[in-house]
């Protein structure tokens, strides 16, 4: 008796794709824990002065993370994704054990770079397994509810830590070895492999000739217009997010806002662009993919540059909503893109190589606007970058094409 192909889209495959969900979420809240207190104990605990010195846990992460976004792309292709899911959450148990009981700020660049790895091989790969389940027609809203679930909970536990910070400097990591448990052992028991539903998508579609991953790396960095287009804008998108993540705890700090008020502001912008994602990924389906990116990227660039003019908690609370607003319509946008032009035979890959460009924008960011901030001032810095984000809006509106 023959087994019946696997069926593509949501509904179909109703549990795994809510998994998954689930799964990501635990990624997100990994990243989330030190969101809102890192940059400001690195001046405070350990004595870190320079702006670009504290912004070097961000680089390494972005670094780390950019690699490992590409090697789960092209190690999901070749083993499977479930193995890659399950290696990220295995370098996910160390981290918040260092975190906890780092003697020197090396520890944390070390710590760092070990949930970048993590993070790239986790969140890529449970990205590439909604597409996978989603089918062509769902994309936008798989990626919506993927990236939802993830930055909401990099908001509950960037509230949580800034909640607990101003109570006791050391409580807050320590939940993130029962994240890190729980995340395993989801992927572990439950997890089920999607290699066949791509086989299945791919035999229903288009044939593709053979590409090397060089010739995939080639067409998502540079070559296809519109791949290569989606590429520099999420290198653009995380450059903000690098920035939002190292320097406005800064900014906030210099303004007299105490560690609560801090962490409310930093869990406030991943919140607008988690829960804005539950609308913008299904309106992407619908809608088309360019304008909403682009209208992303300029109101972005708003958002940044609101946190420059700011010298309170409302003003910076209205820019953090705007930032967070323009994020939501990008994100989820740029990953259903690549869908959408990549072949299942290569998508692994193409959405390697992208997620490789994107994060690589945490190591732009961090090393320029920390260079920037330290070399005329923080205000300078985020006015560098929302200019250079409004003009990254402007290259998708004069070289991209609707994908949808």
């Amino acid at each position: 008796m023959s087994v019946p192909p696997p069926r593509l889209g949501i509904r179909e495959n109703l549990a795994q794709f809510s998994l998954l969900v689930l799964v990501n979420a635990f990624v997100g809240a990994m990243v989330g824990l030190e969101r809102s207190v890192l940059p400001v104990l690195a001046e405070d605990e350990f004595g870190v002065a320079a702006r670009s010195a504290v912004l070097s846990f961000i680089a390494v992460f972005g670094l780390t993370k950019a690699a490992s976004n590409y090697l789960a792309g092209r190690l999901g292709d070749r083993y499977g994704r479930k193995p890659v899911l399950i290696a990220g959450w295995l370098l996910a148990l160390p981290v918040p054990v260092a975190l906890v009981w780092a003697p020197s700020w090396g520890w944390i660049v070390a710590a760092n770079a070990l949930l970048g790895v993590h993070q790239g091989l986790a969140w890529s790969t449970t990205v590439i397994m909604k597409i996978d389940l989603a089918g062509p027609r769902q994309r936008g809203l798989a990626m919506g509810l993927n990236e939802f679930a993830g930055y909401l909970a990099v908001a509950g536990a960037a509230l949580g830590t800034g909640y607990l910070a101003a109570r006791s400097s050391g409580s807050p990591f320590a939940v993130g070895l029962a994240i890190a448990a729980g995340g395993l052992l989801l992927s572990l028991a439950l997890v089920r492999e999607t290699s066949g539903h791509v086989a299945a998508e791919a035999s229903n579609g288009v044939p593709s000739p053979e590409l090397s991953p060089g010739e995939v790396f080639r067409r998502t960095s540079w070559s296809d217009r519109n791949l290569s287009s989606v590429s520099q804008a999420g290198l653009v998108n995380n450059l903000n997010d690098g920035v939002a993540w190292g320097l406005f705890p800064l900014v906030f700090a210099a303004a007299g806002l105490d560690l609560r008020q801090i962490g409310l502001l930093a869990g406030l912008y991943p919140a607008v662009w988690g829960l804005g994602q539950l609308v913008t990924g299904p309106a992407s389906d619908r809608l088309g993919r360019k304008g909403l990116i682009v209208a992303g990227m300029l109101l972005q660039a708003l958002g940044v540059a609101g946190v420059a003019v700011s010298g309170g908690f409302g003003g910076f609370a209205a820019a953090a909503v705007l930032l967070g607003a323009g994020t939501a319509m990008v994100y989820p946008t740029l990953l259903a893109a690549i869908g959408d032009v990549a072949h299942p035979s290569w998508r692994a890959g193409a959405v390697g190589a992208y997620r490789l460009w994107r994060d690589s924008g945490y190591v732009v960011g961090a090393l320029g606007a920390g260079l920037i901030a330290d070399r005329v001032s923080l205000a300078a810095a985020l006015w560098a970058v929302a200019g250079l984000t409004g003009f990254s809006g402007l290259v998708v509106a004069v070289r991209m094409k609707e994908t949808r």
